[in-house]
C-alpha cells in the first residue's frame, strides 16, 4: 500500500519537474513532498527501534515514542494531500485515509493504555 503511494508520488514530482511554468508549484511541492517523506520516515523509524527493544525485552518509553510516530504518521499525510492539491491530481483518498486510521489507531490505543 505504501509503495502505491510512492510511486504515485514519485511521479507526480517527477511529472511537475518538467514544466518550468509551474516554478513555484514546484517549489511548495518539493516542500510538502519533503516533508511527507521525512516525517512518514521518522515515523517508521521510531516503530522499528521500539519493535526491536521490544524484542529484546526493553520496554523504555514505549507508548510516548508510539504516540510521536502516530503523530508524526498523520501529519505526513496531511503533506502528502496538500502535494496533490498542488500538483493539481486527485490523491489516493483510501490509501490515505487507510494510512490515517492505522496512525490514529495507534495514537488512541497509546492514550488508552498511558
Amino acid at each position: 500500500m505504501m509503495k502505491k503511494i510512492f510511486i504515485n508520488c514519485l511521479l507526480i514530482l517527477l511529472l511537475n519537474l518538467h514544466f518550468p511554468d509551474q516554478v513555484n508549484a514546484e517549489k511548495n511541492l518539493d516542500i510538502y513532498m519533503n516533508d511527507f517523506y521525512t516525517k512518514s520516515n521518522e515515523a517508521s523509524q521510531i516503530l522499528k527501534e521500539i519493535e526491536g527493544e521490544m524484542k529484546i525485552g526493553i520496554r523504555i518509553k514505549v507508548f510516548p515514542r508510539q504516540i510521536k510516530a502516530a503523530k508524526l504518521g498523520i501529519l505526513a499525510n496531511e503533506s502528502l494531500i496538500k502535494a496533490f492539491q498542488i500538483a493539481g491530481t486527485d490523491p489516493p483518498n483510501s490509501a490515505i485515509e487507510a494510512s490515517n486510521v492505522r496512525w490514529e489507531s495507534l495514537l488512541n490505543d497509546c492514550k488508552i493504555m498511558k
